[in-house]
């Protein structure tokens, strides 16, 4: 598998990225990881990155999205947070990804049995975890199908709380970048959303890319 370069980069489109991290995840979950040699693009990315796709998802040991989405070093920039929330410093590592160094589209990568997303639905109280949790309460909040057992108790409760976290955080990005809210009005670059399926591994996205051109 060949190491991105700024032409490759380029050439990418948003549609394309969204292919590849699609594709990358289908060999993931039929285990057909691609034969990489890793120390030679550590070394052809020692003078300068150019990936394709910035991927916020969870600190959760079992979503790496370089193995979820079968990618090398230099293919992508993950960004890990518990419960993949959104905040300052995040939306400045995106606008870097996008803006600076060329990536073509930002996926919010949820996953399902979440315990942050548990978190939030049980109303966890601890030191600094609250104040992340808290970012995660207006998601259970909007959840409106339950009206029973609305804890971590409840899995489908749990994973449409997720859902909607991931779909929030998405309009979240748009509506505090205007960096990046104007890249993807423009078509130049995409962003979606998905959710990672912890036991078979499979991402389903929420939804296409918004305005493609």
């Amino acid at each position: 598998m060949k190491t991105l370069t700024k032409e490759m980069q380029a050439s990418i489109t948003p549609s394309l990225a969204l292919d590849l991290l699609k594709e990358g995840n289908k060999r993931f979950v039929n285990n057909l990881k691609i034969n990489r040699n890793l120390l030679q693009q550590a070394n052809e990315t020692s003078d300068g990155q150019h990936p394709f796709a910035v991927i916020l998802s969870c600190i959760d040991s079992r979503t790496s999205a370089e193995l979820i989405f079968d990618q090398g070093l230099g293919d992508v920039f993950s960004v890990r947070i518990a419960g993949n929330i959104l905040n300052e410093d995040i939306l400045g590592s995106m606008e870097f990804g996008c803006k600076v160094a060329g990536s073509k589209i930002i996926v919010v990568l949820g996953h399902t049995k979440c315990g942050a997303v548990k978190g939030a639905c049980d109303d966890v109280q601890l030191g600094n975890l609250t104040t992340l949790i808290h970012k995660i309460k207006p998601a259970v909040e909007e959840e409106n199908v339950t009206t029973h057992n609305r804890n971590s108790s409840n899995p489908v409760f749990v994973e449409n709380v997720a859902q909607i976290n991931v779909k929030r955080t998405v309009q979240l990005i748009m509506d505090r970048s205007p960096i990046l809210n104007e890249m993807i009005q423009s078509g130049e670059i995409g962003i979606v959303g998905g959710i990672h399926d912890i036991s078979t591994g499979v991402v389903t996205f929420q939804q296409e890319i918004i305005n493609t051109k």
